[in-house]
């Protein structure tokens, strides 16, 4: 239990300072991002801290879907937009093509590590995983459907506030998902260790 503790903490704030590089790498961002992104720009409110409240907001559409969330699931909506508003304030502006691909490289790869780091502590999922896992149960249609409803509605309204699509947003969407297939199976915590078997009874 701590280390899942300990890895769910982690993954979390990893997550969200992986995002917030891809943003201060300015090529584009994955469509939640960008939906944030645009929401900031015209309220005022720091990016990381709209992530929170989208992350709630998404959580209030579970209750139609009978979904119920997981410790994991709120401190996603807690930590997540708090390391990334954190990051932002902290890493510089990123100037020059090669800088700003290194830096969103960068960001993709740590949200890989993220993910499989607090999916692997299987605390519950994110408040936007559970929202197309819970379409998913109640609507019957195929998860691909849902995911690709949701994300992108929001990439497009995101977009038409001002939020930075570009080649990030589609890098993001090409190697997100390879990289945390190779990340979770290493992290994933009901996983018995390597070369321990179970004991018998005799």
């Amino acid at each position: 239990m701590p280390r899942r503790i300990v890895q769910l903490l982690l993954g979390l704030f990893l997550y969200g300072a992986g995002c917030a590089l891809t943003i201060e790498a300015g090529l584009g961002v994955d469509p939640w991002t960008v939906f944030a992104q645009g929401i900031s720009l015209h309220s005022g409110i720091g990016i990381g801290w709209v992530t929170n409240l989208l992350g709630f907001l998404v959580l209030l559409l579970w209750i139609p879907l009978r979904q119920r969330p997981g410790v994991g699931t709120i401190a996603n909506i807690l930590l997540v937009g708090t390391s990334m508003q954190a990051t932002l304030w902290v890493v510089p502006p990123v100037h020059g093509f090669v800088a700003q691909a290194a830096v969103l490289l960068a960001g993709i790869v740590l949200v890989a590590l993220a993910s499989g780091l607090y999916i692997g502590a299987r605390f519950g999922p994110g408040p936007r995983d559970g929202l197309m896992t819970g379409m998913n149960a109640r609507l019957g249609w195929p998860i691909w459907a849902c995911r690709a409803l949701v994300e992108v509605s929001v990439l497009v309204i995101g977009w038409l506030l001002g939020g930075t699509v570009g080649i990030g947003t589609v890098l993001f969407a090409v190697l997100i998902g390879p990289l945390v297939h190779v990340a979770l199976p290493l992290l994933d915590t009901s996983r018995a260790p390597r070369g321990r078997r179970p004991v018998r009874a005799t």
